[in-house]
Parts: structure tokens; sequence; C-alpha cells
């Protein structure tokens, strides 16, 4: 992968569309701030496009189902689309657990790479455990853990273990998908 993406529909620069997705509790808005703030994307987390009846619904410790998913991942997908026309370049940070989810997310801009924060479910339940003030549920993880599909061979990505800390993480994602460091990545 290189930093480069020629212009794509239309645009006058090249952009870049990262996810940094995982089930919750793995650090994804950590990192995803920490990718914008290196390369100067334009940052969105996937968490505020979701309905409040979505929200109630995971709040209450009820899983979403694909149906409460689709429009969610339909707008976080036009959101990159507009953002891609406009010539900027995004970070989001969003589950994206299935590959039907991914593959919908890539609807959206042309090119879309994936950072998959992945490690043990005791990391991430003690993660979950101390977390205040997030409508997520630790008792869902269980239900994310068992609707995760990690990236398929053919799909644009790399795999971070996520008991590195967040500095290490955000480096290694600039760094294997060969992000610009500075703002001419067409983030601003």
């Amino acid at each position: 992968m290189t930093g480069d993406r020629r212009p794509t529909h239309g645009n006058p620069r090249p952009t870049r569309h990262v996810v940094v997705m995982g089930v919750s509790g793995v650090g994804k808005t950590t990192v995803a701030r920490g990718i914008r703030e290196l390369t100067g994307l334009t940052f969105a987390e996937a968490d505020e496009f979701h309905s409040e009846s979505n929200v109630a619904r995971m709040r209450s410790g009820v899983p979403l189902d694909d149906e409460a998913r689709w429009p969610w991942l339909r707008d976080l997908a036009a959101w990159m689309s507009a953002r891609n026309t406009e010539g900027v370049s995004t970070v989001l940070a969003c589950s994206a657990l299935k590959r039907s989810y991914r593959d919908l997310l890539r609807q959206g801009p042309p090119d879309l790479d994936f950072v998959h924060l992945d490690g043990p479910a005791e990391v991430i339940r003690e993660r979950l455990s101390q977390r205040a003030g997030h409508y997520m549920p630790a008792s869902l993880l269980d239900s994310q853990v068992a609707a995760l599909e990690p990236l398929g061979s053919d799909e644009s990505g790399v795999v971070l273990d996520l008991s590195l800390p967040p500095d290490q993480l955000v480096t290694a994602a600039v760094t294997r998908l060969g992000l610009r460091t500075d703002t001419a990545a067409g983030g601003r």
C-alpha cells in the first residue's frame, strides 16, 4: 500500500478513507483520533450516527440486529462518500463487525482501508468494566465477539494487537497503511 492515491470520482485531490474497527472496548475512538492527529484526516465517531432507537436498544442491553444496522451503515457510507467528493480524507471509528457491513461501507468512498483492533475478550471485558458514560454495556460484548468476522484476505487493511499502547497502535496503523503524516494527505 502507498500513501498516495490517484484522484477518484472527479476529485481534484487524492483521498484516503480509513475505518478503525473491532468490538466495543478495543480502543477504536482513541486510535482513530490519534490517526487524525498524525495525518489531518477528518474524524467521525460512528456511534454518533446511531438513531435514538438504536441507542436506547443498546443501552437496555439488547444487541442490534442487521435491520437496525443497515440504515446506520448507509449513513456512514454516505458521509464518507460526501467527504470524498469534497476531496477530504476521513478516519472513522466503527465496529464494522461483519463482512457484509464492511461491504456496505465500501459502497461509500472508492478506496477504503480497515484497521482491525483485535485481542483477547478478557482484556476487552476488563476495559469495558472500567468505562464510564458509554451506552454500550459490557453485557453485549459476547454478542459482538460472536458476530465478528475477521478481515478477509481480499479486504484492504491491517490487524493490530489491541494490547499495544494507543500511541504504538496509531503509529503502526499510519505506517502500515502508508498514510502521510502531514496535511498534504488531503485531510483538511
